[in-house]
């Protein structure tokens, strides 16, 4: 008979899209964020930091949480080799959004699940095109607080969708927390997702 025991899974972030996507498929995180520190290592790259920082998260949240399945994740976006976080400011955020207007660009989000099974990770990748639009544009957005707390100063999933153009690629990657790949981590972790609950897969 198989087993129907979920797991205690922990949400190592304060993101509320991160959240979200987790409730949208029916599972109730415990958020408890993990504070790390999100500076690059001397050559580290883009795809290797957001991994890196995926892991941190969850493993120093892990260590708080034992016997929870604990998943961690970190997204930044990619333009012309320049790698955008989160703005610092208002000002910031403009600069970023009228750097990014009517050209592509790239999202990289890493995942990683830590549980009995150790740590696994995955990164995840999209392009996101954006519409022109002009300073004053990004002016109003960035008064609207959205842009704030989100790598690329925009949100997908908010009003920052009036600026997309095109996604090509996974457009849960872009709101912060791909799909496919905590799919693929779940199962190299043990664990199969069944719409909205969590089981053991048998070994």
């Amino acid at each position: 008979m198989t087993s129907t025991v979920t797991p205690r899974l922990v949400l190592a972030s304060g993101s509320p899209r991160r959240a979200d996507v987790l409730r949208q498929l029916g599972l109730d995180p415990e958020i408890r964020p993990a504070d790390v520190d999100e500076s690059y290592l001397a050559g580290e790259t883009p795809v290797a930091h957001v991994e890196r920082l995926a892991r941190t998260k969850a493993e120093v949240a892990a260590a708080r949480d034992r016997g929870a399945l604990v998943v961690g994740g970190d997204t930044v976006v990619v333009t012309d080799g320049r790698v955008l976080g989160k703005p610092k400011d208002a000002d910031d955020a403009v600069s970023m959004l009228v750097s990014l207007a009517g050209r592509s660009h790239e999202v990289l989000s890493g995942l990683a699940l830590v549980g009995a099974h150790g740590t696994v990770s995955a990164v995840a990748r999209a392009e996101v095109r954006f519409r022109a639009f002009d300073r004053e544009a990004a002016r109003i957005y960035t008064e609207t607080g959205e842009p704030l707390d989100k790598a690329g100063a925009y949100g997908i999933q908010g009003l920052g969708a009036a600026l997309v153009d095109a996604v090509d690629g996974d457009y849960y990657c872009v709101v912060g927390f791909p799909v496919g790949a905590f799919l693929d981590l779940l199962a190299r972790a043990g664990w199969r997702y069944d719409f909205g609950r969590l089981t053991p897969i048998p070994r």
